[in-house]
């Protein structure tokens, strides 16, 4: 049983990969300041009564917790085939860009299971603390992508600083025009947004030359708040990352 690890900027997704599939997932929070035993403690309770960990993948977009997963490996499964999908690392996807270090590499692990899924090209929108489109081109190459505030990170900011104005659930209003200010910026959040991402949608496509057809990919934490007003059609993999991360074991590990 592998044990996949996606370390996100507001939460991290722990799973259970067997065989490439999913068999059990968890979202907990992403603390910077929860050491290595801390998380060692968490995921132990998650595991409980579940199968062995033969395995151990890892990517993170928050360098301190990624630290603490380094020592947590070393310290608690040292006798337990790791990877830590970072540059240098073999994914056998190429990423075309001007510095590939920079690209998260929750990215890298969301285009390779794209890929493997749906093959090239296609787009991946994953939805979270930001909202990023990533291309991948006809040959099968993280080309590049977009990167937008998510729906919380833009929500929260504006109640911080519009005076009237504060911090609401997420959730799909009753109605595209809403009649308190509470819907209203739940509809500004779910309606928005979906608009933003079909417009990124459409202008990548066109820039890069893609047909109406090329699969376009959504996951993410917030995936399922835009799932139902997108006009694109999608393929909702919420949990694309994990199954990424196992790619990228078995290519390391075999």
């Amino acid at each position: 049983m592998l044990l996949a690890v996606a370390v996100e900027n507001t939460r991290t997704l722990v799973g259970l990969v067997f065989e490439g599939t999913v068999k059990r997932h968890w979202w907990v929070g992403t603390d910077p300041r929860r050491t290595a035993d801390e998380w060692a403690v968490l995921i132990q309770g998650l595991l409980a009564g579940e199968a062995p960990v033969s395995g151990i993948a890892v990517c993170s977009a928050v360098p301190q917790v990624l630290h603490e997963f380094r020592d947590l490996v070393t310290r608690y499964y040292q006798s337990v085939p790791s990877v830590v999908v970072e540059p240098g690392v073999k994914t056998g996807l190429p990423v075309l860009v001007d510095n590939p270090r920079e690209v998260g590499t929750d990215r890298i692990a969301n285009a390779l299971a794209a890929v493997q899924l749906y093959g090239a090209p296609c787009l991946v929108v994953d939805v979270g603390t930001a909202i990023t489109i990533d291309v991948v081109n006809p040959a099968g190459a993280f080309a590049g992508g977009v990167i937008a505030p998510g729906i919380e990170t833009a929500t929260d900011a504006l109640g911080d600083v519009a005076a009237q104005l504060r911090r609401v659930e997420l959730v799909r209003p009753r109605a595209l025009v809403a009649k308190n200010t509470v819907e209203a910026l739940q509809s500004g959040a779910v309606h928005g947004f979906a608009a933003m991402v079909d417009g990124l949608v459409a202008r990548i496509r066109a820039d890069q030359s893609f047909g109406p057809d090329t699969p376009v990919v959504l996951t993410g934490a917030l995936a399922s708040l835009l799932l139902r007003d997108l006009s694109t059609p999608v393929q909702h993999e919420p949990l694309l990352t994990l199954r990424g991360l196992h790619l990228a074991f078995a290519r390391n590990h075999g």
